[in-house]
């Protein structure tokens, strides 16, 4: 299928830039909390901003947030595509500009899968997707998008339910495919930093419970029996390219988001995994 001249142009454009980005680890420095969004909103929330061409916005790589009305995740009040938001998407902005080549939009933004402009954008982001419905609508344009050389991220779900819920859903976009196991030798670990493991980032909250020994030494479960391994899966199209990418028993977006709230958490979670891990998903959706 040929791809959308927008999302197609804008994929090169971007890729050039970000070629150049070859690091050797995160030097990053902790910074302070910046609090939380409630909504959508432009509130940067003291996170730093930078200077781009605005004669060129679209040449830059923009996070974007998938806003979805169904209800996304188990034990909140429904709404789960606000987790993390908007500290989350602003943090691993300001990184992917430091810490790589890539010129970067300082706006991230949320958009629904039916709204026309997603083509624009090579890059999708959807969160806590546990129990998430998509209308029979976002089915046909994620299926359009994902075939059409767009890239989904799906990040923050725990267990084997919420797993099954989120493979139910991608069934009805892509009926004829079926996620597969990610290998770790796959080169989406090791396209810029090379994990030596595939990496599982815990909630915050459940970090502490694990720190103060409320787990026992030899358990590495945060939300459940059945979430103690992190699986890494993805639905390819015809030419083997990664189009979904599914972290599963990981929570990345709080290594991004809570970066600034215990230094323990910054250097064990953040540094090690997190922005390792999101910076080669971006780095792997932008050059293929």
């Amino acid at each position: 299928m040929i791809r959308p001249p927008r999302l197609f142009l804008r994929r090169r454009l971007i890729s050039v830039l970000l070629l150049s980005a070859l690091l050797v680890g995160v030097a990053v420095a902790q910074r302070g909390r910046w609090g939380r969004g409630g909504g959508i909103t432009n509130d940067r929330y003291g996170v730093p901003d930078w200077e781009f061409d605005e004669r060129f916005p679209h040449d830059m790589f923009t996070f974007v947030r998938i806003k979805y009305d169904s209800y996304g995740g188990y034990g909140r009040g429904g709404g789960g595509w606000r987790t993390d938001y908007r500290d989350s998407d602003l943090n691993f902005s300001l990184r992917l500009q430091q810490l790589t080549s890539l010129k970067v939009n300082p706006e991230p933004i949320v958009l629904e899968l039916t709204d026309n402009r997603l083509f624009d954008y090579p890059f999708i982001y959807i969160i806590e997707p546990g129990a998430l419905v998509f209308s029979q609508p976002e089915v046909e344009a994620l299926r359009k998008y994902c075939l059409n050389g767009g890239f989904l991220m799906v990040d923050d779900f725990w267990g084997d339910s919420q797993y099954e819920n989120m493979r139910r859903e991608l069934k009805r976009v892509f009926p004829d495919r079926d996620p597969f196991e990610v290998p770790l030798s796959h080169e989406i670990f090791h396209c810029v930093y090379d994990m030596k493991e595939k990496p599982q980032v815990p909630a915050i909250n459940a970090a502490y419970r694990m720190q103060n020994g409320q787990y026992g030494s030899h358990e590495r479960t945060w939300d459940g029996s059945d979430t103690r391994t992190p699986h890494y899966r993805a639905i390819t199209d015809d030419n083997d390219r990664i189009m979904v990418f599914i972290c599963h028993n990981t929570d990345l977006g709080d290594g991004w988001e809570r970066e600034g709230e215990a230094k323990w958490y910054f250097d064990e979670f953040s540094v090690k995994k997190a922005y390792p891990m999101g910076i080669n998903i971006v780095t792997y959706a932008m050059t293929h």
